[in-house]
């Protein structure tokens, strides 16, 4: 096909403009959207500023804010500029487990923009990094306004590796050591390299990097390493990320053994039942003096005497210049220890090398919560994220992956042949009871067992009523002075009130302790109800798995539990005291204790009193002047008591009553001028405050009518009263 001469000055000018859109877009989409919430974020670290605006790259086709960090636990200062600043409805910065808020968001003066303070969490391990804002919405019933920002925190670093030594031994294992400013942020692998002129890996051991080369030619190699990175950097002027660090290239003399080298085909060995009595197949290169149908000692010393390794059997040649082989394999053997020595009648012939480890066994297995300790117990709770340590033999080069669960990728990950550590997700719809871990497919006859989250949950969701609207039990504080008859004391439960979408707490245990006694604090009864169990309900994403015959339906009465004495019949300024608590043997944690405490308060007290008033000075109607001091006189009154309206069963000093009053009734004096009376009356006392007091004197004022006289008349004096 011919193209016109002008095409090809077209196609170049095509490329060009395809380049402009392509980055018109990117740049497009790193801006917010329209309508959005944020007009510009700032991100501070030390003296640096990252601006949403400018400081900007494409990850997986999403636009990211990246910002440079030095520490694990790097502090950031945000300045966060919003579209239209609303102080009825300010902006609210959405807590996750990648941070923590040390500075809430709150609006600088003047209203321009609002300024928070975060430090973050373990940067280099944390995936998916945002900060989600979150504004009330403009209408009841719709659903708040958010945007995400996604980050991407990037870091410069270095790796070098400094020798001395470059000489090197064909299937030789060399260690050296790697220097870097950024251990954790190196890759670290267990598996070799394939088919290079020096294979080698990259692994962390002691809190150190470690190379480790194993040449496979002879002559002047030149070795090549790429590593990579947890964390990317950024290239072209801040425009890509990158993995990939610049290569370490190292020249290295490969010299021959004393002995010829024999390389095989398998490196690494499983020493197990099978390996050990059939034998494994290993094609090894041709030793030219091997004899077929032969078995050869393999041993770790060139010396005679040395301990049983292997044995290998040759069975037959084949066309590439090598030999098939029967292994027998009896101890293990790491390649970094020694030479292996094939050997005839105790005498060295050929060397190799290969590791024999034994079969991948786990021992035991734990776990630790987040924030918590590592606990031989292999409970976990579903929605958690939790790091799983396997201890046994052999791990390093195990392929372990946890049934129905994600593995995060973590700094805090440990890989050597005793012990690895994986920190896992266990998705919070889990539909199973035991999480079981595998080794390249095969159960390993471990696992995790999964168990609902029981952790105590304040005691808002317990409701009560006792002649009013039902309200939480975390609203009483103290006692509750009610002045009418408690019909019953119910209590209900708010289940939609438990489980969260963010937080899970599973079945509430609780137990109800409940004791009435009378107006003197003397107990009329007291009843225990143990292990009241409480379910969430339908809203919860764990309900399925909550349903229990256990699970509390409907109110609990109080009435239904009294057997004494009913609510209803309790007398007056008696107390009903009840406690809720959660059952602590049902949680590794202290829980919650709620306690309501509900007086029968009266505001008034009828009573029939005697009394003795003594000294009275009385007034006739129609006359000028009050009478002398009269003797002991005796009252008989229908009173009315009036209670402390804030204070418990306290009486106020003053009472109000009518009634008789027998005036002189006890003066004995038979002066013809003494004049004894019965009269209705009508009569105010103010009593002592004290209490306690059984003898009181209380003062007397009142009027009344006097029966023989026909008279009218007016009281004021002392008396005694007697309390029993």
């Amino acid at each position: 096909m011919r193209f016109h001469p002008g095409f090809r000055l077209l196609v170049p000018s095509l490329f060009v403009l395809l380049s402009f859109l392509l980055t018109s877009l990117a740049v497009s989409a790193q801006q917010p959207a329209a309508g959005g919430l944020l007009r510009e974020l700032a991100l501070r670290t030390d003296t640096t500023r990252y601006l949403l605006s400018r400081n900007t790259v494409m990850v997986q086709n999403e636009a990211s804010l990246y910002f440079y960090y030095g520490q694990e636990d790097e502090t950031a200062e945000l300045e966060v500029y919003p579209e239209n600043f609303r102080a009825g409805k300010p902006l609210r910065l959405v807590r996750s487990a990648d941070f923590l808020l040390l500075d809430s968001l709150t609006a600088v003066p003047g209203g321009q923009f609002y300024r928070a303070k975060i430090r973050f969490k373990e940067l280099t391990a944390s995936r998916f990094l945002r900060l989600t804002f979150m504004q009330a919405p403009d209408s009841v019933g719709a659903a708040p306004r958010t945007q995400t920002v996604n980050l991407l925190p990037v870091t410069r670093t270095t790796l070098e590796l400094r020798l001395t030594d470059t000489e090197l031994f064909v299937g030789e294992e060399k260690v050296f050591e790697l220097s870097s400013n950024n251990l954790k942020n190196i890759r670290t692998t267990a598996d070799w390299t394939k088919g290079r002129d020096i294979d080698y890996r990259i692994t962390q051991e002691k809190g150190g990097l470690r190379l480790h080369v194993l040449p496979n030619a002879l002559g002047s190699r030149l070795l090549t390493v790429q590593a990579q990175t947890e964390r990317p950097f950024l290239t072209d002027n801040n425009r890509r990320i990158s993995y990939a660090l610049p290569p370490i290239r190292q020249d290295f003399t490969v010299k021959a053994s004393r002995l010829r080298f024999l390389s095989v085909d398998k490196k690494e060995i499983t020493l197990d039942e099978v390996s050990r009595r059939k034998g494994v197949e290993l094609i090894l290169d041709n030793g030219r003096t091997f004899d077929l149908k032969r078995t050869y000692r393999i041993e770790e010393q060139e010396e005679a005497g040395g301990a049983l390794i292997a044995e290998v059997f040759t069975r037959q040649y084949l066309t590439n210049d090598r030999v098939l082989c029967w292994l027998r394999v009896y101890n293990t053997h790491r390649q970094t220890d020694s030479y292996l020595y094939i050997k005839e009648n105790d005498q060295a012939k050929y060397i190799t090398n290969f590791n024999i480890s034994p079969k991948t066994t786990i021992n035991a297995v734990s776990v630790r919560h987040r924030g918590g300790d590592w606990t031989n117990s292999t409970n976990v709770n579903p929605g958690e994220t939790i790091d799983v340590r396997l201890e046994g033999e052999s791990l390093a080069r195990a392929r372990f992956h946890f049934e129905d669960v994600q593995v995060i990728p973590s700094d805090s990950s440990i890989r050597t042949d005793a012990a690895v550590v994986y920190r896992i997700q266990v998705p919070v719809t889990i539909d199973k009871k035991r999480i079981t871990i595998f080794n390249a497919g095969t159960p390993t006859g471990q696992s995790l067992s999964v168990r609902e989250f029981q952790r105590p949950h304040p005691l808002d969701f317990v409701g009560v009523t006792f002649g009013e609207s039902v309200r939480p039990m975390t609203r009483f504080n103290g006692p509750v002075l009610y002045d009418r008859t408690v019909s019953d004391v119910v209590f209900s439960f708010n289940t939609a009130g438990i489980d969260s979408d963010k937080q899970l707490y599973g079945k509430q245990y609780l137990t109800f302790d409940i004791r009435t006694q009378n107006a003197k604090g003397e107990l009329i009864e007291m009843r225990t109800l143990d292990n009241v169990v409480v379910c969430p309900d339908e809203t919860s994403v764990r309900a399925a798995f909550y349903r229990d015959k256990q699970c509390q339906v409907g109110n609990i009465s109080l009435n239904s539990l009294l057997s004494a004495r009913k609510t209803y019949l309790l007398d007056d300024w008696s107390t009903i005291i009840v406690t809720v608590r959660h059952t602590q043997a049902q949680y590794q944690e202290a829980g919650f204790t709620q306690k309501l405490e509900l007086v029968l308060q009266r505001r008034v007290k009828f009573d029939i009193d005697i009394s003795f008033p003594g000294g009275l000075l009385t007034k006739y109607k129609g006359e000028s002047s009050f009478t002398s001091f009269g003797g002991i006189s005796l009252a008989t009154l229908a009173q009315f008591s009036f209670y402390h309206p804030t204070k418990i069963n306290k009486l106020r000093p003053y009472k109000i009553g009518a009634g008789f009053v027998a005036l002189n009734a006890f003066n004995l004096s038979q002066d013809p001028d003494i004049k004894r009376d019965l009269g209705l009356v009508v009569l105010g006392s103010v009593y002592p405050t004290r209490s306690d007091a059984k003898l009181t004197f209380p003062l007397y004022l009142g009027g009344g009518y006097l029966m023989n006289k026909r008279s009218l008349f007016f009281l004021f004096g002392p008396g005694i009263g007697i309390r029993l």
